[in-house]
């Protein structure tokens, strides 16, 4: 919401000292977020005048059209002679008044203007057009032709209201008020401690029988409508200066009078109005739902398909506006420069529903300024005074004639009330405000406040967000002013630190980043076609869902279940800005929705919950396990004068997985797997021992070339995901460090045959488990294959393997003996054979 300073002092009484950067810092300490404050004109020095255009001179020769003009600019340049300037544009006429420059003088951006030969003659200055003048969009894109009652020589940069500042504020969805003139001055007023001047409070005619017919088929969806005519408009009337400033200082457009009005009146109130050509509505106006695939076509040219769903205008013929969103063109108000223009209109001021406008918004992805308001809660009670506001305009502005006929279809409503104590706002804020401070803060809000220690509370029509009374003591505290909240820090229990879980998640992230991975935070939503790219099963437990009713984007609604998806799009985009080297990862959450769908408890919050409200919360949200991934592309090491260096392979991705389990204080199981993403030869399936039964905790390995290609990723890239939660549970608890034996070690190598299909873990493991306990390391250092020498689909695999005692030196005998019994284990488990034997 961009609101005038100017504009704004004609409801407050601001001291005259006061700047933009005052008011927004008063604004702040209300509550609201007021992002910038833009200086009009803080750049514009004049002289900038009212010029009458006297003759006009066409000069040809020139690739473009170029006109030598003479204007009438008063004394303004200190001659009373008219002013020569050369000028390109072509809406303007002998006799039009414009706007003009003069030398001396200094436009927006620091354009100096000065004197100077241009196609063949002298230009003393410029004839000016909105945009040189940073006014905005005025829908002409040429120069500015002033009404003709204003005299030459006159200040322009008065005259349009050129300088001035504008506050620009973020409005949050629950307070929709502020998405007004009226609300920003109550806060404002409220902020100073000065009264208000509602513009709302205005003389209304009372309902009668004549006004234009309505009918309200949904009163749920439409619990108010108000039309109003006003006959006898002058086809040829404009938007005057001050309202067309006012309409381009926040950051609408101004298009023709009756549209102009009803936009003006919008921002002042709040209230989102529609005025129709009357000549072109036939019959009563209705407010329905629509029929299912009827159509409409919108002010913006864009013929609609309709839903059962979305309320619509109706006439005789069938719809002629989408209700709350946006109106339709056969009853569009027709503009002052054609034929003949709208003489007669219908003003609407209705009151809408707000989910049902949302909804309509979002289906036919058309947000227009009318939806931003309903959406957030307009004020119900404010329809007819918009609609008096309206026709005061149009009979003022375009000589109209207002009827006497008012409708008004009122649904049967009361206002909402709330029983509050006294001291609510105390004990939610930890401070002493009192019932008087209480009282009059809810007062300022706009509430009718009866009661003593127990408070009954009617809240005011422009306040939907106001539902109980948490809502009514943040109204106190933010008033009060948050800076006026004590900081008082907890104090834990001496001796408790991070938990277990805590600094095994901090471990594993300064394992990675000192293994050379650079942290990727990614958004945790997804859109399910992630998974036909990922190439997953259709019945994959992956692709189902946590899916969210309010998302950030329609494009990507559900909750994440695997981090892939977000780390990926990090390496593509950082590779395609010449980043070819990556190894990126990721520790975070992914959710998985529960069996069964529960309602979760909403806590209070002027007490501790208690342990089973919490465990009532907790049982509602779904599964949300903390997984750990990585991705890999080009260069795992550099070449340079230390050496050669390779590529990222699947094994890097493997080794990523095993630093992060040795790190959690437990032991990969590594084998061949194939899931989903990954290729299917370069895959392996990662497992621990829990409570000594194997399971699968994620998967590492070279992608498949499907999913490079999906993702637009580099050849060859890899990745790994586990599961951090499941790989904590097979820790044994805290890391211990290791015992330092002061006695030798005893190293045996042994090359195994075993055939092409055998992996590698399978024969590691065999090793292992036939070693025993001697065993202190095992590491396999050498792959051969040699169809001649070892026989077709054959492997020789190399290891080393380190033998200790803790209490002895070994013997020879006793290192081959357990060298032997491993030996003879992976012949039992996997057909090993030894190589020479």
């Amino acid at each position: 919401m961009r609101v005038p300073l100017s504009w704004l002092r004609e409801y407050v009484d601001l001291p005259a000292t006061e700047t933009g950067r005052d008011v927004q810092a008063e604004l702040v300490g209300v509550g609201l977020e007021v992002e910038a404050v833009e200086q009009l004109g803080a750049d514009l020095k004049g002289p900038l005048v009212v010029g009458k255009v006297l003759t006009i001179e066409e000069l040809e020769g020139f690739k473009k059209p170029i006109r030598f003009c003479t204007v009438d600019v008063g004394t303004a340049n200190g001659t009373g002679e008219p002013q020569e300037i050369v000028c390109g544009a072509r809406n303007f006429a002998v006799g039009d008044k414009v706007v003009v420059v003069l030398p001396g003088a200094e436009l927006p951006g620091g354009f100096a203007i000065a004197a100077r030969k241009t196609y063949g003659k002298t230009s003393h200055g410029m004839i000016c057009s909105t945009d040189e003048l940073g006014m905005g969009d005025d829908g002409t894109h040429g120069i500015i032709v002033l009404p003709p009652e204003h005299e030459a020589g006159t200040d322009a940069i008065e005259l349009l209201e050129l300088v001035d500042e504008v506050l620009d504020i973020a409005v949050t969805p629950d307070r929709g008020y502020c998405l007004s003139m009226r609300g920003i001055a109550r806060e404002t007023a409220t902020a100073y401690g000065l009264p208000l001047r509602d513009p709302a409070l205005l003389d209304v005619p009372a309902p009668n029988a004549f006004g234009y017919p309505v009918q309200v088929s949904d009163p749920i969806a439409c619990d108010r409508f108000t039309a109003r005519t006003v006959t006898g408009l002058s086809p040829e009337a404009r938007s005057p200066i001050w309202l067309q400033r006012r309409l381009q200082k926040a950051g609408m457009r101004p298009i023709s009078l009756a549209v102009d009005v009803t936009n003006y009146v919008m921002l002042e109130l709040g209230q989102p109005l529609h005025a129709y050509d009357r000549s072109l509505v036939q019959g009563a106006i209705g407010v329905r739902r629509a029929l299912s695939g009827e159509k409409l076509k919108t002010l913006d040219g864009a013929e609609r398909t309709l839903d059962s769903e979305d309320l619509v205008i109706t006439d005789e013929r069938g719809p002629i506006g989408l209700a709350g969103v946006m109106g339709g063109a056969n009853t569009e108000i027709a503009d002052h420069a054609e034929n003949a223009g709208t003489t007669d209109v219908v003003i609407e001021a209705a009151h809408f529903d707000a989910l049902t406008i949302a909804r309509t918004s979002r289906r036919h992805k058309l947000s227009s300024e009318a939806a931003k308001r309903f959406e957030r809660g307009a004020d119900p009670q404010a329809t007819s005074a918009a609609a008096q506001r309206v026709v005061d305009l149009l009979v003022l502005l375009a000589g109209g004639t207002a009827e006497e006929g008012v409708t008004e279809v009122i649904s049967p409503g009361a206002p909402r009330t709330i029983t509050i104590p006294a001291d609510h706002p105390d004990k939610v804020a930890g401070v002493r405000y009192g019932r008087e401070t209480v009282v009059r803060r809810l007062q300022e809000v706009g509430c009718d406040v009866y009661g003593q220690d127990a408070l009954t509370v009617t809240v005011p029509s422009w306040r939907p967000d106001l539902t109980d009374p948490n809502d009514l003591a943040e109204e106190v505290i933010r008033l009060e002013g948050y800076e006026n909240l004590p900081s008082t820090l907890p104090k834990p229990p001496a001796g408790r630190g991070l938990t277990e879980r805590q600094r095994t998640h901090r471990r594993v992230g300064r394992v990675l980043a000192g293994a050379g991975y650079v942290e990727s935070l990614s958004y945790p939503f997804i859109g399910e076609a992630v998974f036909d790219q990922l190439g997953l099963e259709k019945d994959d437990p992956a692709r189902r869902v946590v899916t969210l009713v309010n998302p950030l984007s329609d494009e990507e609604p559900a909750l994440r279940t695997t981090l892939l998806p977000g780390l990926l799009s990090a390496l593509r985009r950082n590779d395609g800005r010449g980043s070819h080297d990556l190894a990126l990862f990721e520790t975070g959450l992914v959710f998985h929705p529960q069996d069964e769908l529960r309602i979760a408890t909403r806590l209070p919050v002027d007490r501790r919950p208690t342990a089973e409200e919490v465990a009532s919360l907790t049982a509602a949200l779904p599964d949300q396990p903390r997984h750990a991934a990585v991705v890999l592309a080009g260069a795992r090491e550099q070449s340079g004068w230390w050496g050669k260096g390779h590529p990222t392979t699947w094994a890097d991705a493997v080794e990523a997985a095993r630093v992060v389990a040795h790190e959690s204080g437990t032991e990969l199981a590594v084998d061949q797997g194939q899931y989903g993403p990954w290729h299917p030869g370069r895959c392996a399936a990662l497992y621990v021992a829990i409570d000594g039964v194997k399971t699968l905790v994620g998967h590492a390995g070279e992608l498949h070339p499907r999913v490079v290609k999906a993702f637009g990723l580099p050849a060859r890239t890899s990745a790994m995901e586990l599961n951090l939660d499941l790989v904590e549970q097979a820790s044994a608890g805290v890391l211990q460090a290791p015992r330092i034996s002061t006695f030798p070690v005893a190293t045996q190598d042994v090359a195994l045959v075993v055939g092409k299909d055998i992996p590698a873990a399978a024969v590691e493991n065999a090793l292992r488990v036939g070693a025993g306990e001697l065993l202190e390391s095992l590491r396999l250092f050498d792959v051969y294959e040699n169809a001649e020498q070892l026989g077709a689909a054959k492997k020789s695999l190399a290891y080393a393997l380190r033998f200790r005692a803790a209490d002895r030196t070994l013997t020879v005998e006793e290192a081959s003996a357990a060298r032997d019994a491993a030996v003879a284990q992976a012949a039992g488990s996997t057909g090993a054979v030894l190589r020479g034997a």
